[in-house]
């Protein structure tokens, strides 16, 4: 690997020579800037505004533009004679445990290499020390014109240094947070404990940027004069109504994921429903108690009916003797009166 800055490490009175290489990688892929009419290359050229031509990197220096527009040129030479300790020295200023770094400042990553045979034991002599010590190394250094805060920790049998940010260059998380107050069940709590349960641990090394494969594959294809595949549409993601359903439903489908077989929900069967209409049968051959009740009522209102239509019937009957006796007692006298006419 090629170094990017070489310096020492100051660890109180001991110097250790390093040199620094990039511990990281960019797997992104890159694309150029093209007319769309003729695929002809854009490119930007650097143009002095002042003579309204063209230069060359050589003739680009660094320069500082004040409040009111003046530029203020500055050198390699006047950067090179700032009186910074740091300037080629990578300085020590305290050991911290390491939960006591706030991973919002960890910047860009560095592998710290021994600068030759008499630097291999200060160098292992520090990495040793912050092993047994499990603590982190914190430091200050400079790079490409300014001043840098780092962490020096052990990976494998080298020592890495992490670029932090400053302090004040973090900003604080002021109306991120919802403002709404929500409460949280202990269910919902729980089916995230489960959710989270399932889901498990994974190993970063099976992890891969499938986007930068499905590019990949897009350039290869038209590179071969074929037709990119149709990426398969997403499921339309609903709005989530019931969050309680929603963590149930991702439980069981992160079980599924992992070969898991879902428990099955137990299901309540509710009792049906009897009708007003028709009465259960008895499987004993007895009739039902409601059965039993209708026969009665209806034999009491027979009972009750028949008994009025006797009793109807007596009152006409005796009506019709007494007007049989009446109409008889009326003849008997008209005999009688028509005797008397006759005698007399």
């Amino acid at each position: 690997m090629r170094s990017i800055w070489n310096g020492a490490i100051s660890f109180g009175l001991v110097s250790i020579p390093i040199k620094l290489v990039n511990a990281t990688e960019s797997h992104s892929i890159s694309f150029r800037q093209i007319h769309t009419e003729d695929g002809g290359r854009i490119r930007y050229r650097k143009v002095c505004e002042l003579e309204e031509r063209e230069v060359s990197s050589a003739e680009i220096g660094k320069g500082y533009e004040d409040a009111d527009g003046t530029i203020i040129p500055i050198t390699d030479e006047d950067l090179a004679q700032l009186p910074i300790p740091t300037a080629k020295t990578i300085e020590i200023v305290a050991f911290v445990p390491a939960d006591r770094i706030d991973p919002l400042q960890m910047d860009a990553s560095y592998y710290l290499q021994a600068g030759g045979a008499p630097a291999a034991k200060p160098y292992t002599l520090l990495r040793e020390a912050l092993k047994r010590s499990n603590k982190v190394a914190i430091t200050k250094y400079a790079l490409r014109g300014r001043e840098r805060l780092g962490m020096l920790r052990v990976v494998g049998d080298a020592i890495a240094m992490h670029g932090l940010l400053w302090p004040d260059e973090v900003r604080a998380p002021e109306g991120v947070a919802p403002d709404t107050s929500v409460t949280v069940r202990d269910k919902e709590l729980d089916l995230a404990d489960a959710l989270m349960d399932t889901l498990g641990e994974v190993d970063l090394e099976d992890l891969h940027d499938e986007y930068r494969e499905a590019v990949e594959e897009v350039v290869a294809a038209k590179a071969a004069g074929e037709t990119p595949r149709e990426a398969p549409t997403p499921p339309s993601s609903g709005k989530v109504l019931d969050l309680m359903a929603a963590l149930e439903k991702s439980v069981r489908a992160a079980k599924e994921s992992r070969g898991e077989k879902p428990e099955q929900a137990e299901v309540t069967r509710l009792p049906p429903r009897k009708s007003a209409r028709t009465a259960p049968k008895r499987t004993d051959g007895k009739k039902s108690t409601s059965t039993a009740k209708k026969t009665t009522a209806t034999k009491s209102t027979t009972g009750t009916k028949t008994t009025a239509a006797k009793k109807t019937a007596t009152k006409k009957t005796t009506a019709k003797k007494a007007t049989t006796t009446s109409a008889s007692e009326k003849r008997t006298a008209s005999k009688k009166t028509t005797a008397r006419k006759r005698t007399a």
